[in-house]
């Protein structure tokens, strides 16, 4: 793992960093993944997930998984971070930079295909160590098909009546998503790019979650 004391130029392709998101309306990070990077230069900085890999979700204080918890108070409880492992198949992130949004790609055992997710979000901020974001809630799925569709408007509206979204944000928000779907009308990159067909080296380790995974980092680039 990239430790805080180097420079982070770019990272060659192996090299095993972190993605972060920190928690919404607050500093603290409450999601952290390991990941290994695939492709990092000007125009895309692309990593594997793979599966088995520990990170760090939130969950409610008393332990309850978010998403089991109504949505009128999901954002309102106390909440905590757990370690835990992806026992999914693995996710190709893609994000270009600047972009206030990374698509991910999923793939069904035995590596059939499923969907890009396009993850609206603050564009990525580079450290040493890897990459750090905030979620803004809303997301798209991509189909094979080339069909979309919006997800998790519910949560997006729930967190603006909460608080945690202001009217500026969301309309920032909202406008990602417009331009979003407009890539993706013009099945623009990195949909057209192939990645699906993508698969990661298998020498590559899975790589571990640092002790200090939360580390206030000193910021080098977006």
């Amino acid at each position: 793992m990239a430790e805080a004391g180097e420079a982070a130029a770019r990272w060659a392709p192996g090299s095993q960093i972190l993605w972060r998101y920190r928690e919404n309306a607050g500093t603290r990070f409450h999601i952290a993944r390991p990941v290994t990077v695939v492709r990092d230069d000007p125009e895309l900085l692309a990593v594997w997930m793979a599966p088995g890999t520990e990170c760090v979700r939130p969950v409610l204080a008393d332990g309850t998984p978010v998403h089991l918890e109504p949505l009128g108070t999901r954002y309102t409880k106390p909440r905590a971070v757990r370690r835990d492992r992806w026992f999914g198949t693995g996710v190709l992130k893609l994000a270009r930079p600047g972009e206030p949004w990374s698509v991910w790609l999923f793939w069904e055992p035995g590596w059939q295909f499923k969907n890009w997710y396009v993850n609206l979000e603050e564009p990525l901020t580079r450290w040493a160590g890897g990459v750090d974001s905030e979620d803004h809630f809303l997301d798209i799925s991509v189909h094979p098909d080339r069909s979309w569709q919006w997800r998790d408007e519910d949560e997006f509206a729930q967190a603006q009546r909460d608080g945690l979204v202001d009217a500026g944000l969301a309309e920032r928000v909202r406008q990602a998503g417009r331009d979003a779907v407009e890539v993706i009308r013009a099945w623009g990159p990195p949909f057209c790019d192939g990645w699906q067909d993508w698969r990661p080296d298998p020498s590559w380790a899975v790589p571990s979650l640092p002790e200090d995974w939360d580390r206030t980092p000193a910021r080098v680039s977006p």
